[in-house]
């Protein structure tokens, strides 16, 4: 269940390929995503996307926690964890809760209005 340690990715990628006829990319998610560089990748090709996280979620020590650009933005909370914002809001949600939703919904709303100037001044 648990792989040996320390870990070898030579005998993982031969096992792989004995038991599955193919051996891992081990590689892929990096290579197909970006490289080890995405903060620059995102900075280069992104555009209108909010990274939330709360720091009380493991996840969030992977997850981006600075602003990439204007539009590339990273907001987090040292009280959330993992997806709190997206869920349905509650009368009992935290006051902190409901400021980053406002400040989310802001972002997007900055976001539609430069689509829609956008939209008049290109004449679609």
């Amino acid at each position: 269940m648990f792989p040996p340690a320390p870990f070898n990715l030579n005998i993982f990628s031969n096992a792989c390929k004995s038991v599955f006829g193919v051996p891992p990319r081990s590689h892929w998610v990096t290579t197909y995503f970006g490289g080890h560089d995405i903060k620059l990748v995102l900075h280069r090709f992104a555009s209108n996307i909010i990274f939330s996280n709360g720091l009380q979620d493991p996840y969030s020590s992977g997850g981006v926690l600075k602003n990439i650009s204007s539009t590339v933005v990273a907001i987090y909370t040292t009280k959330g964890s993992h997806a709190l914002d997206i869920l349905l809001a509650k009368k009992s949600d935290p006051d902190w809760l409901v400021e980053q939703r406002k400040t989310e919904i802001e972002i997007m709303g900055k976001w539609l209005t430069t689509y829609y100037a956008d939209l008049r001044d290109f004449g679609n």
